[in-house]
């Protein structure tokens, strides 16, 4: 794959962005207001009407590969990362996307969840953050800050070292990214801010309950509710901080979510500690995608997503298949930052296709789920499912979906088109091929 480079019409090439992006956590495809989302999310529908929405952003079925894939522009597997992880997911050595923007000038802060290495010393300024704060680990409870039962509990953080704090979780990570994005002066900006919402546990303040449509009834799924409106809440304070410092035009903002949604998640999980969380099932919809957070299918890997650029991205809808892997060398390309040597990227810059310079490309992309037990590859309008089903080869089950006229997956064609199975096949195993070679083994 050729590096990072600037393909931008000759005549107007952009000038070098700040880069807002902000993460949701286990956000379904149904969960906003503009998917017909059953809460509203007006700051989200507002940044999509002003903005491009990626019809076909796909991510990872769970929340580490997600990140480490964002943070590098490989896919996950290439470091052995397919499952929500505590250990160190990266070599000491890999050029993460902050480590590469600093070297081109660029401030680089994380504020919320990382889940890369849930250690203080295998934390976000140990991979080219200047500034972290928020979980070393994965989602935690909103007002006690903990993570689940075990030696990474006490997570909460600021630049490598643990705190206690009051206050939701939500707000927190919102004042400290605001707090940053107004400090910021001259020089441009990375500010990643991956929420911990709408992750359970969750225990939402009373105003932002009362708030839910009535018609939610069950006391579980209005916190759940209450979540999402609460996500919306501060990503409209964030972009009024935008407006508010003069940054909104030359800031390229992102919205996803780290996976799809997982409905019958239990907001009383036992797994963490408790905290008066109400019971109850509080996870979120994918619908109408087939599946759910953890599984290949569309529901687990295909997520909303957002990008705005006042200017520079003409608002609408952009149909092209993007993968998470490729926002590295796309930001890396707008920043202007030309790597020293091959950083085997499986990502690729796609601002060419984002800004309507050049034309859709015919592109294939591969995700490893978790354990291996899943993988999937999308070529073209094609997707072949690979299930295993035992630890023998041949108990392997194989699905194929012509996802241009079966959008949902729900008609199987692997018994009609064998051919186009076989060749896909071949095409995943070689792709494959490269997982574990980066594995952080140093």
């Amino acid at each position: 794959m050729a590096l990072c480079a600037r393909s931008f019409a000759a005549d107007a090439p952009p000038p070098r962005p700040n880069i807002l992006f902000i993460l949701a956590d286990d956000m379904g495809w149904g969960d906003v207001a503009f998917h017909h989302g059953n809460v509203p999310t007006p700051n989200l529908d507002r940044l999509a009407a002003e903005g491009l929405e990626l019809t076909q952003h796909y991510v990872y079925p769970v929340c580490s590969p997600t990140r480490s894939s964002l943070l590098s522009g490989r896919y996950a597997s290439r470091f052995g990362v397919t499952n929500p992880q505590n250990p160190r997911a990266y070599r000491w050595d890999t050029v993460t996307l902050p480590r590469a923007l600093k070297t081109v000038g660029y401030e680089t802060a994380l504020c919320g969840k990382w889940h890369l290495g849930s250690k203080p010393e295998w934390g976000p300024q140990m991979f080219g953050f200047d500034h972290s704060y928020g979980s070393l680990a994965g989602g935690v409870g909103p007002w006690d800050h903990r993570y689940k039962i075990g030696e990474f509990t006490q997570t909460w953080h600021r630049d490598g070292k643990l705190i206690e704090e009051k206050g939701h979780v939500t707000d927190l990570i919102t004042h400290e990214a605001i707090q940053w994005l107004e400090s910021r002066s001259g020089k441009p900006f990375f500010l990643y801010v991956p929420f911990t919402a709408v992750h359970i546990p969750m225990r939402e303040p009373a105003e932002i309950v009362s708030r839910v449509p009535p018609e939610i009834t069950e006391p579980s799924r209005r916190q759940y509710g209450a979540n999402v409106m609460h996500l919306d809440d501060s990503v409209g304070k964030i972009l009024a901080a935008l407006e508010k410092t003069g940054k909104a035009a030359n800031t390229l903002v992102i919205f996803s979510s780290d996976n799809g949604a997982f409905p019958t998640a239990r907001n009383d999980d036992p797994l963490y500690p408790p905290d008066n969380y109400e019971p109850g099932p509080a996870g979120g919809s994918n619908e109408p995608l087939r599946g759910f957070k953890g599984g290949v299918y569309e529901g687990g890997i295909h997520t909303t997503a957002v990008a705005r650029w006042p200017g520079q991205l003409k608002p609408g809808k952009f149909p092209g298949v993007a993968h998470i892997s490729d926002w590295m060398p796309t930001f890396c390309a707008l920043a202007g930052y030309t790597p020293e040597k091959d950083l085997k990227w499986d990502g690729q810059n796609i601002w060419p296709q984002l800004s309507g310079a050049e034309p859709l490309k015919p592109r294939s992309i591969y995700i490893a789920g978790p354990g291996f037990r899943a993988q999937t590859l999308r070529d073209g309008d094609w997707k072949l499912v690979i299930t295993q089903g035992g630890t023998k080869k041949d108990a392997e089950m194989v699905e194929l979906f012509d996802l241009g006229g079966d959008p949902y997956e729900t008609a199987d064609l692997s018994a009609k088109r064998p051919e186009v199975v076989t060749r896909l096949h071949a095409k995943l195993e070689e792709i494959s091929h490269a997982d574990r070679d980066a594995e952080a083994s140093d």
